[in-house]
C-alpha cells in the first residue's frame, strides 16, 4: 500500500535559490539577461562558424558543438527557473523533472567529452603540426563529436532508467533550482544504494577519463611549447590553449567538488552555488572566452561586418 501511494506523487517543489519574495524579481531580471546573452552569444558563434568557410576546420567544429551544448544546458535549466521566480509555488511535474534531468545529463556529459576532444585536437596541432592535417581530419572530428553525443545519450539513458525505479514519498521538496540527481536520491523512499553506485562508477569514470585526457594533452603541449625558441610561437601557442584551459578549469572545478565531497545537509546551498557555474555562468562565458582570445574569429566577425555595412 505504501508503494502504491508513493507512485501517486505527481509533482515536486523546487526550493530554488531563494524563498524571499523581495529577491525574486531582481533575480528574474538578472537570469533573464544572462540567458538572452547566452543564447545570442552561442548561436551567433555557431552561425559565424557555419557561414565562414575559413572556419570549417576541426578546431571550430568542436567549438561550434560546444556552443550548441552550452545553449542546451542553459535552455534545460534557466527557463524553468525564470518561471518559478514569478510563481508562488515553484512546482515541477514528475515527468518534467525526469525529462529535465535526462536532457541536462546528456548535455553535461557531452560537454565533458567535447572538452577532452578539444584538448586532443590542440595536442595534435601543436605537438605534431606537420602531421596535423593527416591526424585530425574532418572525418575524425565528426566521429569524435558524434561519439561525444552518443556517450552523453548513453549516460543520460542509464541514469534515467535507474531513476525510474525510484518512488518518492519521504518529501516532494527538492533542495535545488533544477532536478539534480543527488537531490532526487535524498527524497526517495526506495533504497538508492544501487543508484549511488552507478553514479560513482559511471559519472566518476567519465570525469576521471576526460580530465586525464585534458591533463596529458596539455602536459605534452607544455613540454613542446617550452622547447620552442621563438617567443612569437610560444605566445601564439599559449593564446590558442589558454582559452580552452580556462574553460576546462571553470567547468570541472565545481563539478568535481559537488560529486567528490561527502554528503552533508550543511553544504546543500554550496552545491546550488556550484551548480550555477556550469548551468548559468560557464555557458555565457564560453563564447566570450573563445571569441575574444581567437584572432581568426575576430577577423571573421570584421569581414562579415564590412560586408553588411
Amino acid at each position: 500500500m505504501e508503494r502504491e501511494n508513493a507512485t501517486l506523487l505527481s509533482e515536486f517543489v523546487l526550493i530554488g535559490l531563494t524563498q524571499r519574495p523581495q529577491w525574486k524579481i531582481p533575480l528574474f531580471l538578472l537570469f533573464l539577461g544572462v540567458y538572452v546573452v547566452t543564447v545570442m552569444g552561442n548561436l551567433s558563434l555557431i552561425a559565424l562558424i557555419w557561414k565562414d568557410p575559413h572556419l570549417h576546420i576541426p578546431m571550430y567544429f568542436f567549438l561550434g558543438s560546444l556552443a550548441f551544448v552550452d545553449t542546451s544546458i542553459s535552455s534545460v535549466v534557466i527557463p524553468k527557473m525564470l518561471g518559478n521566480f514569478l510563481r508562488k509555488m515553484n512546482t515541477i511535474s514528475l515527468s518534467q523533472c525526469m525529462a529535465q534531468f535526462f536532457l541536462f545529463n546528456l548535455s553535461a556529459t557531452t560537454e565533458c567529452f567535447l572538452l577532452a576532444a578539444m584538448a586532443y585536437d590542440r595536442y595534435a596541432a601543436i605537438c605534431n603540426p606537420l602531421h596535423y592535417p593527416v591526424i585530425m581530419t574532418n572525418k575524425l572530428c565528426i566521429r569524435l563529436i558524434a561519439s561525444s553525443f552518443l556517450a552523453g545519450l548513453f549516460h543520460g539513458l542509464l541514469h534515467e532508467g535507474f531513476l525510474l525505479r525510484l518512488t518518492f514519498c519521504n518529501s516532494n521538496a527538492i533542495h535545488h533550482f533544477y532536478c539534480d540527481i543527488i537531490s532526487l536520491f535524498k527524497i526517495s523512499c526506495t533504497d538508492t544504494s544501487i543508484n549511488y553506485i552507478i553514479v560513482f562508477i559511471f559519472s566518476g569514470s567519465i570525469q576521471v577519463f576526460t580530465i586525464l585526457v585534458v591533463l596529458v594533452s596539455y602536459t605534452l603541449v607544455l613540454f613542446t611549447i617550452l622547447k620552442k625558441k621563438s617567443a612569437k610561437v610560444i605566445r601564439k601557442a599559449f593564446s590558442t590553449c589558454g582559452a580552452h584551459l580556462f574553460s576546462v578549469s571553470l567547468y570541472y572545478g565545481p563539478l568535481l567538488f559537488m560529486y567528490v565531497h561527502p554528503a552533508s545537509p550543511q553544504i546543500e546551498d554550496q552545491d546550488m552555488v556550484d551548480s550555477l557555474f556550469y548551468t548559468v555562468i560557464i555557458p555565457v562565458l564560453n563564447p566570450i572566452i573563445y571569441s575574444l582570445r581567437n584572432k581568426q574569429v575576430i577577423d571573421s566577425v570584421k569581414k562579415i561586418l564590412k560586408r553588411n555595412v
